[in-house]
């Protein structure tokens, strides 16, 4: 609020509380004339006006508003707001900060988040045998701290969070086999991640399977852990205007002759000779799917040659995703959820992963990222990001 504005009102309701106090205090202090009878000599409609005081009670309760009114201008940001904080302060990340709502909405968070992670400690982390993850929490948290603080932090203090945070993946994976853990992960999940994948948790189109065994940033525990961290940016440039519409055609051609979804079409050999060319061009498709098109989790870039896609696989939407690119981003989930409950989280997507069927060594990456909200579409340059 503006100083004017803090100003004007602060100014109205002083002015409103003198006047009535005024009028109160000369009405008290008013004494008419009366008869010998108690009354005024007024007499009205055959009623005659007594002079009687005001009820105690009422004057108890006005006073007391008043004094109430004043103690809260003392204790609270009541007059002028810009520059008086008032003498009430809350605890906020470890520090005596004046009260405002914002600041005691924070203190009762973190309260809250304190009572959260002392349960997720003595009743979750121990009975999975993960109490060791404790340490590097703290560890965790206190980095955290240092670089949200910080105006200029160290450069290389985000690559430490990220080792922490990759630390706490052996213990992710003790927590998927805890019913207790999952049962908790599974609430996060359908609180914040369901609205994007479902609450099967198998996506839909844009929005990646995590029921199978297809990542595109790879689906081991420190995978998961540092796209729920991070957040995943992907984006795939659209081609039309480098290759052309004949090379749009032709390389949506190539892709559909080496994918899972092949079967059922008629391909046109000539396009798929002259898509492979372009595709294999240095700075084309092949920088970043590799010249066995099985693409790389260090990018994003999916796989293209089995049958997972994130925007489908038919011909006309390989077309589409080439000719126009594609866009997607995953919010990270660090500040919103915390550590604690994105390691459940984490656990949980890490549970749901189909493992029984490992793929190829050669198959860098396929699908969905392990994303909790949006994910991060295919980086690819030559598919329906998958």
């Amino acid at each position: 609020m503006t100083f004017f504005w803090s100003s004007w009102i602060t100014i109205l309701s002083i002015m409103c509380w003198a006047g009535i106090l005024g009028v109160l205090l000369m009405v008290l202090k008013y004494k008419p004339e009366v008869e010998e009878d108690g009354t005024t000599g007024h007499t009205y409609d055959g009623i005659q006006e007594y002079d009687k005081p005001l009820p105690k009670w009422w004057l108890v309760i006005f006073f007391g508003s008043i004094i109430w009114a004043v103690a809260y201008w003392i204790f609270f940001p009541g007059i002028f707001p810009s520059k008086w904080e008032g003498i009430t302060t809350v605890e906020v990340d470890g520090k005596t900060v004046p009260w405002t709502s914002h600041n005691e909405l924070n203190s009762e968070l973190e309260s809250n988040n304190k009572v959260f992670t002392d349960n997720f400690e003595q009743n979750i982390l121990a009975k999975a045998d993960a109490s060791g993850a404790t340490k590097t929490l703290a560890t965790l948290s206190e980095m955290q701290a240092t670089m949200r603080h910080s105006e200029k932090p160290p450069a290389e203090l985000q690559a430490q969070i990220d080792e922490k945070v990759a630390e706490l993946a052996p213990y992710v994976e003790k927590l998927a086999e805890n019913p207790n853990a999952l049962k908790v992960g599974s609430r996060l999940f359908l609180q914040n991640c369901a609205v994007c994948h479902g609450s099967n948790a198998k996506g839909a189109t844009g929005y990646p399977n995590l029921t199978d065994n297809d990542w595109l940033y790879g689906g081991e525990a420190a995978n998961i852990l540092t796209t729920l961290h991070n957040g995943r940016v992907g984006g795939m440039t659209a081609w039309r205007d480098q290759i052309g519409e004949d090379g749009v055609r032709a390389v949506s051609e190539y892709v559909l002759s080496i994918s899972g979804n092949q079967p059922g079409y008629e391909l046109d050999k000539a396009k798929v000779t002259q898509g492979e060319a372009i595709f294999n061009e240095p700075t084309n498709c092949v920088l970043c799917h590799g010249p066995d098109a099985k693409g790389m989790t260090s990018t994003g870039a999916p796989n293209l040659t089995d049958k997972v896609w994130l925007y489908g696989g038919d011909r006309e939407t390989i077309r589409e995703t080439i000719r126009y690119g594609r866009a997607g981003v995953m919010p990270e989930w660090e500040t919103k959820l915390g550590n604690e409950r994105i390691m459940l989280l984490a656990a949980y997507v890490y549970s749901l992963s189909d493992r029984s069927a490992q793929p190829a060594k050669a198959k860098t990456v396929s699908a969905p990222a392990p994303q909790a909200a949006t994910t991060a579409t295919a980086t690819a340059e030559t598919t329906a990001a998958k």
